[in-house]
């Protein structure tokens, strides 16, 4: 071969073997690159699924806590047991009294009319039966029992009449009377497994935490009109039965609802009421409002006008009235409208100092 044409291969060679390197560092150089964006896909895919995993397994661990804790609530005692058939008479009359109270004793009551067609399933709700929805479960057990509110020992006749008179804005009934036999029985009879001298789990209505700043009507009313008002209406007049005998939901101020003596009418009853219980569907286990947004909707409905009542042979030692009584005279020097809306830890504070002098 001549030199110029071995030249000519030599050049071609050379050639093939840039051409071969050039094209190896770009393949690498895309490999690399390829490779970190992966690795970073893959590690964040993997971190995000991990807190996926942690989520679950927190979600997880909190179910079974709550399983743990509602599994010890107070059930009552189930009237299918009751082997006596003029008691289960009794008793299941008790219970259609509690659930359906204006068909007896409402405006139109067919066996008198004595209330503002409220019925006691309103405020007691489930026939008092519900968890955390001021339910029955330590009324047997806890009466007759010293109450700071009349200065006396009342019995279960007074607590109902109590109720009568106040949540139901109406007149009281004899002890004798035959519907104040069945209610108390009914109320006995469910909550008669709970020891004498002991509160079942979950009684009555939960103890909301206090807030740092007042409860706030206005935030409230905001709430009350996107959560409540589809019920209870805008005017808070309740929503009437087709049969005009009851209310399928209740009034919550206005002069057909709660007067001003009642339990719910203290802000803290009715923010604790509200928070496992409402909206409606509402529970322990699935609340659908913020403690805040219940202390909001509670000063709203409690700010509004409803019937009154004279309570002046209440609170005998003013020194044992509640922190949330909205009616002076007090023993301390907070306000009236301080005493309705909060902020309580204040007074709080101060009613423990008191104590311990």
């Amino acid at each position: 071969m001549n030199p110029e044409k071995q030249n000519i291969v030599q050049f071609k060679s050379l050639v093939k073997r840039l051409i071969y390197l050039f094209t190896t560092i770009i393949f690498l150089v895309m490999a690399l690159f390829v490779g970190l964006f992966f690795n970073t896909s893959i590690t964040a895919w993997f971190q995000k699924n991990d807190s996926q995993i942690d989520s679950l397994y927190v979600d997880a661990e909190k179910k079974v806590i709550l399983q743990n804790e509602t599994a010890k609530f107070w059930k009552p005692v189930d009237i299918a047991l009751i082997k006596d058939s003029t008691l289960k008479q009794e008793v299941e009359y008790g219970k259609d009294l509690i659930a359906h109270t204006a068909k007896y004793l409402g405006p139109n009551g067919s066996v008198k009319q004595i209330t503002n067609g409220m019925n006691c399933n309103n405020c007691h709700l489930d026939a008092g039966t519900k968890p955390w929805g001021n339910n029955y479960g330590s009324v047997y057990s806890m009466y007759p029992k010293m109450r700071a509110r009349s200065g006396q020992v009342e019995n279960l006749y007074k607590r109902v009449n109590d109720c009568m008179e106040r949540s139901l804005n109406g007149q009281p009934l004899k002890e004798d009377n035959r519907e104040m036999k069945a209610m108390i029985a009914y109320i006995e009879y469910i909550g008669s497994k709970v020891p004498k001298g002991k509160e079942a789990n979950a009684s009555g209505i939960y103890d909301l935490e206090y807030l740092d700043r007042a409860a706030d009507p206005v935030k409230g009313k905001a709430l009350y009109d996107a959560k409540c008002a589809s019920c209870h209406q805008k005017n808070g007049e309740g929503i009437l039965a087709a049969d005009k005998k009851e209310y399928t939901y209740p009034p919550l101020w206005g002069k057909n609802s709660y007067n001003s003596g009642a339990g719910l009418f203290r802000i803290s009853r009715f923010a604790g009421y509200i928070k496992f219980n409402m909206p409606l569907g509402a529970s322990y286990e699935n609340p659908q409002l913020s403690d805040e947004e219940s202390w909001d909707i509670a000063a709203y409905v409690e700010n509004l006008e409803r019937p009154s009542k004279d309570l002046s042979q209440d609170w005998p030692d003013i020194s044992k009235k509640t922190m949330d009584h909205p009616f002076g005279p007090f023993s301390d020097s907070f306000t009236e409208t301080q005493h309705k809306f909060g902020p309580f830890k204040p007074i709080k504070a101060e009613k423990k100092k008191n104590e311990k002098k």
